[in-house]
């Protein structure tokens, strides 16, 4: 069944994962590469969506939840169901300051989040300044790396929640109301084969790429037509277009049809020295 990531139960999944480096630069260059790869593809205006599980998490681990009050609120957020949360962090009796906090989480989302969420925020402890530090080191790299793409930030969307580790990104287009791709940071990754190391990277599905990417004008590459024959000569010319991207179709003996008919327009004729083109 699927996950709903891409509404398809046969993924073709495509991606990269970068290991051995904590930091922002690891992050950035897999969020470029992401990028890059659906540039690559032809989907057009991108916007990107960045976030840090380790703001939830530390505020969470400030307010002393428990392991289900904790599941409780995280499924509550995701669903933006912001009366159930309100509800929960009533019943779970922290402070207010930190119940305050929680709750505005939620709203958090937008072009400016990260600087309401100086104020907001400036009660929680290290753990969360340091997200939102890490946070704002994102959002400068990627304006310095990828100015033309618009970027908003949603403190409360926990994609991966219990696998991610730090930051988290995701690409959206006009129209489309899941993502076309994501990403995050996941250190101690192989922790529990002995080797624990940081982390990050992206995935995305090629189908749903496909489907959206904007139709390419195919350059013309006209079909070559060669006879069946083992002359190396022959072979090596025919290796040599295909390999500067020509369509070369070989007469196989007994084939019906002629070479208009397998929308070739040229031809491989040997003239008593060497093979060369001649137009159909």
């Amino acid at each position: 069944r699927s996950d709903g990531f891409a509404g398809t139960r046969s993924p073709l999944q495509i991606g990269a994962e970068l290991y051995g480096h904590a930091g922002v630069e690891s992050d950035v260059e897999i969020l470029r590469l992401m990028m890059q790869t659906l540039e690559a593809t032809g989907v057009q205006n991108v916007y990107l969506d960045l976030g840090h599980v380790g703001i939830y998490r530390g505020l969470a681990r400030q307010a002393g939840l428990s392991q289900a009050q904790e599941t409780a609120l995280f499924d509550a957020l995701q669903r933006k169901a912001m009366p159930e949360v309100a509800e929960l962090l009533a019943s779970f009796a922290i402070p207010d300051v930190l119940a305050g906090m929680l709750l505005r989480l939620g709203e958090l989302n937008g072009d400016t989040a990260l600087e309401e969420a100086r104020d907001v925020l400036k009660a929680a402890d290290r753990p969360v300044q340091e997200a939102l530090n890490y946070l704002q080191q994102m959002a400068d790299q990627v304006a310095r790396w990828l100015p033309q793409v618009p970027v908003h930030f949603d403190l409360a969307e926990l994609r991966g929640y219990h696998f991610h580790t730090g930051v988290v990104f995701a690409a959206f287009v006009p129209g489309s109301g899941k993502e076309i791709a994501r990403g995050g940071r996941y250190d101690e990754i192989g922790k529990i084969f002995g080797r624990a190391r940081p982390a990050t990277g992206f995935s995305t599905d090629l189908k749903t790429l496909m489907l959206l990417a904007e139709p390419a004008d195919a350059p013309h590459n006209p079909g070559v037509f060669a006879p069946w024959d083992p002359d190396p000569a022959l072979q090596e010319r025919i290796a040599r277009l295909r390999a500067e991207g020509r369509r070369v179709v070989c007469a196989l003996p007994g084939q019906q049809g002629d070479a208009r008919e397998m929308s070739c327009d040229q031809e491989l004729i040997f003239d008593g020295s060497d093979w060369r083109l001649n137009p159909l």
